[in-house]
């Protein structure tokens, strides 16, 4: 992405939500609204660290009639790449951050009957500004948000005041846990929103296929793109004549940029499409979340993004 289509913000807050997630609060450095936004979308916060810039994705939990402001909440994990731990132990009040504007990958159906919620951790963010936007309507949904005690839900005081009748807690540690059976006797035209860990997401997932939720009807959310086993380095042959080694620990459209190629591309966690590639030939393995299953069995195209290939050499449409 080029900088002229970030924005520059300033750190005008920073409250701590529990004893690891902190709440985020950015103002405009010209002290202009700032871009509006739709429930469920997300920004990418452009970051400085030892390797220069990276990038992380974090969903918008303000309200999105208000545009004076955003809101990000960030837990510090354990393992952090980066992301969380800059931001819990190196920024501060008056620093200056670059950001994207707003996307949303995650937007609620306009069709649903009814939405149903699953929430871990901190996949309770993007589910924050849906409520609002449905409780302003007066549209039917529940929440079901997993985490291990009290102490550990992030917002839990402010779900109890807004949304008491539709939310309901799971604290792992006092042996209450959430159960895919929450999937069962939903009502027809019920949607389904799923953001947490990838083995939450994957337990679900492979529930509501198994009920019969139509695919149309389940949603999720992703900050990262998806863990590959054993990644397999191959050779990428453009349609120009040219190859290029896609090695095991970098994607392939990160090598297709660095050999200075014009990818098209946006999210970069196999989402949005935006970096589709026709491939001439080979076979592709398949990660992302955007093609169908029978987009990806007719090996047309494939998102470099996130995808590698099952054979040794994949010839794709690029020149």
């Amino acid at each position: 992405m080029n900088s002229e289509n970030r924005l520059k913000v300033r750190i005008e807050a920073i409250t701590k939500e529990t004893a690891s997630i902190k709440r985020f609060t950015f103002v405009g450095t010209d002290n202009k609204s700032l871009p509006p936004f739709s429930a469920g979308s997300h920004i990418i916060l452009y970051l400085k660290g030892r390797g220069g810039e990276f990038e992380r994705r974090y969903s918008l939990i303000g309200s999105q009639d208000s545009t004076e402001n955003y809101q990000i909440a960030v837990k510090l994990h354990e393992k952090s790449s980066g992301g969380s731990s800059y931001l819990h132990s190196k920024s501060k009040i008056g620093d200056i951050l670059q950001i994207s504007f707003p996307k949303n990958y995650f937007p609620l159906s306009f069709h649903a009957r009814h939405h149903v919620f699953l929430a871990a951790g901190i996949g309770i963010t993007p589910f924050l500004s849906m409520m609002r936007e449905l409780k302003d309507r007066g549209a039917s949904f529940e929440l079901h948000y997993s985490t291990k005690t009290k102490e550990d839900c992030a917002f839990y005081s402010y779900l109890i005041k807004e949304y008491s009748q539709q939310t309901h807690f799971y604290f792992t540690k006092q042996g209450k846990r959430i159960e895919t059976n929450i999937l069962l006797n939903q009502h027809i035209g019920t949607h389904v929103y799923l953001c947490g860990p990838e083995g939450f997401t994957s337990s679900f997932s492979r529930a509501a296929t198994s009920i019969g939720y139509p695919s149309a009807s389940f949603h999720y959310e992703y900050f990262s793109p998806p863990n590959i086993y054993k990644p397999r380095p191959f050779i990428l042959k453009l349609t120009n004549g040219s190859f290029l080694s896609v090695p095991d620990e970098k994607s392939t459209l990160d090598v297709l940029l660095e050999a200075g190629y014009h990818v098209p591309h946006s999210c970069k966690i196999g989402r949005c499409g935006t970096c589709e590639l026709s491939i001439v030939e080979g076979e592709a393995e398949h990660h992302d979340s955007f093609l169908s299953t029978k987009q990806k069995d007719s090996q047309v195209s494939f998102l470099p993004c996130v995808s590698r290939s099952k054979t040794k050499i994949l010839k794709v449409d690029h020149s």
